[in-house]
């Protein structure tokens, strides 16, 4: 599909990642661009959610933007959910990377940014091809358990890991999320993992060294910027600084607020709405 609205032309493709062929759109500027962008989703948000942004990207700042959906998830699923076997690990370990190798091979002579949004973040220190990302941009990603939501949303988030939704995947075989007002359907390994995380002490980082590998961005020099909104109750800020020190002490962090750009809201999901495009020059400065 071909899109010239603004100036701005859109490709839709699969691209490989292992075993997998993902589902991307490519938004792509009049002139050559200098820049190339991936957008790596947060969990459960499909990539036409961030279609006005990398819209933004390639018609404002003339980059190109990659979106796509993770494997068996929104456009990538193929066949029953139910039968899925992915892992959020897979996400962040095979198809984040093959997404950047992608934009790497159509643009090399680019520089090559990382935009993720929560776990399109949160994994981003033991990604396995850091030096041949150019900057890396987390927003709302952080190393978040249940001790650091504020109440009454605590509550909520303690349903959604003992609650209704770990029943609901064992009765379903996958995460009905749709049903349960979460937005999506996930895979139930994705949901289990993500389960463990997040009911964890500290998120993820116990299982570095043991099935997930090493953190090791603090030695490298890609620089990288982490946001961190004060509404945010699913990822507060607290949550944002403790990954923004597994990312080093070159890791740069920004405090926003919605009254400083004149919003009402933004929380967790909201950076990338149309309606807050307000902050989107913040994010990419």
């Amino acid at each position: 599909m071909l899109d010239n609205t603004h100036a701005v032309t859109t490709e839709d493709f699969l691209f490989p990642s292992g075993p997998a062929s993902l589902s991307a759109r490519l938004y792509l500027p009049a002139t050559p661009p200098m820049v190339a962008v991936v957008v790596h989703s947060a969990t459960g948000v499909p990539r036409d959610y961030y279609k006005h942004f990398a819209r933004w990207l390639a018609a404002e700042r003339g980059m190109a933007c990659l979106t796509y959906d993770y494997r068996d998830f929104g456009h990538s699923l193929i066949g029953s959910m139910k039968a899925s076997k992915a892992t959020m690990a897979e996400w962040a370990l095979v198809d984040m990377p093959s997404a950047r190798a992608e934009m790497r091979r159509r643009f090399p002579d680019a520089q090559q940014w990382s935009i993720g949004h929560s776990v399109g973040g949160l994994l981003g220190p033991i990604q396995p091809d850091i030096d041949q990302i150019d900057r890396m941009i987390c927003v709302c990603s952080g190393l978040v358990t249940l001790t650091d939501h504020p109440w009454p949303y605590r509550a909520l988030a303690w349903m959604f890991w003992n609650g209704h939704a770990p029943l609901a995947v064992k009765a379903m075989g996958y995460l009905p999320g749709k049903a349960l007002g979460f937005g999506a359907n996930l895979p139930a390994s994705v949901y289990w993992q993500w389960r463990k995380w997040c009911t964890a002490p500290l998120n993820y980082v116990p299982e570095i060294g043991d099935t997930l590998p090493n953190a090791r961005w603090a030695g490298s020099n890609t620089p990288v910027d982490l946001f961190a909104f004060k509404d945010d109750q699913m990822v507060p800020p607290d949550a944002v600084w403790r990954l923004a020190d597994l990312y080093g002490p070159k890791a740069r962090r920004h405090e926003l607020s919605p009254s400083e750009f004149g919003l009402p809201e933004i929380g967790h999901i909201g950076a990338f709405a149309r309606r807050n495009a307000a902050i989107w020059p913040q994010l990419t400065a």
